[in-house]
């Protein structure tokens, strides 16, 4: 399947439930901080990672350094970094077995994604989850019945 197809957007969404969003921001101007917000509203759970924020809280979950310390497993690490600043992230997606690794609006790094591919990793580039949920007509995530 090539990527960026509709039907595997489509999957992809209907079937992450948490997300480790990469370069996330406690500025409620900044792209990352609006998109966090909106998966949380779209029931996704929303782990936010950025070495400069390690340890405070944003949207009301704690912020980790990096991928490798985020102690749960998660669906989808969504990258809001320079390109040239995502090849260790996607190394640390694959060693950590993320499945997905989406790399948001101008976020482009054909070796990383060919690398992430080979390794048996989904990935998403230059596309933003915020625009393609209602481009797709993706319901709100079901929350699990504790």
């Amino acid at each position: 399947m090539s990527r960026n197809n509709p039907e595997q957007l489509r999957r992809i969404l209907e079937t992450v439930r948490t997300i480790s969003l990469v370069g996330a921001s406690d500025k409620a101007n900044r792209p990352s901080h609006e998109v966090m917000a909106y998966l949380q509203g779209r029931g996704y759970r929303v782990i936010p990672v950025n070495p400069r924020l390690a340890g405070k809280t944003v949207l009301g979950e704690t912020v980790y350094a990096d991928l490798a310390s985020v102690p749960i497993p998660v669906d989808m690490a969504d990258l809001f970094l320079a390109p040239d600043h995502t090849d260790p992230v996607i190394d640390a997606a694959i060693k950590k077995e993320i499945p997905v690794v989406w790399m948001q609006i101008g976020v482009i790094n054909e070796e990383g994604a060919l690398r992430a591919e080979n390794a048996g990793v989904t990935v998403v580039m230059d596309k933003c989850p915020k625009q393609e949920i209602p481009r797709l007509g993706i319901p709100p995530v079901a929350q699990p019945v504790l």
